[in-house]
């Protein structure tokens, strides 16, 4: 199926920009997630890097904190978007998907213990996280067919999230 163009450049702004994950840009963007990733490498094969421009957007922004919080928020965001494939890969065998559900805790662990250094607010902020990190998983493993309208939902309440705990 041919898109528009205006839908290739929605993706690239909501993953640039937007911060988005490729999977939360795609969704928001109508597209197939593999059709997403094929675009950036498309892209990037022309000499338009998306992970560069994402990351010099941030660096661009207003000081420490705010690199501190799109680092933390990056990390959250791929941190969900890897328990969600966890939890619906079944060739993963237990053992499997309790040693990286583990090596994942650890690293948001150390990720939130190192960025109150910068940000006094992420306790809060790991917390009110955690929480919808938490929601996710639970309709996912109970209400499956409503997890792509949370995902449409959790766009903008990520932003009344960032309000609210931002500082």
């Amino acid at each position: 199926m041919a898109y528009p163009q205006e839908t290739r450049e929605k993706l690239r702004r909501a993953y640039i920009f937007g911060q988005m994950s490729m999977e939360i840009a795609a969704t928001q963007s109508g597209i197939p997630f593999v059709t997403a990733r094929r675009w950036k490498k498309d892209a990037q094969d022309a000499g338009d890097d998306w992970d560069k421009l994402r990351a010099a957007h941030v660096l661009a922004g207003n000081g420490l904190e705010d690199v501190g919080r799109a680092v933390l928020t990056s990390l959250v965001t791929q941190y969900q978007t890897t328990l969600e494939m966890l939890t619906v890969d079944a060739a993963l065998q237990p053992k499997e998907r309790v040693e990286l559900l583990a090596s994942l805790a650890d690293a948001f662990n150390k990720a939130t213990s190192a960025s109150k250094k910068i940000l006094p607010e992420t306790s809060q902020l790991a917390t009110a996280l955690d929480v919808i990190q938490r929601l996710s998983v639970f309709i996912a493993d109970n209400h499956p067919q409503h997890l792509a309208a949370f995902v449409e939902i959790l766009e903008p309440f990520g932003d009344e999230v960032e309000k609210n705990y931002s500082g």
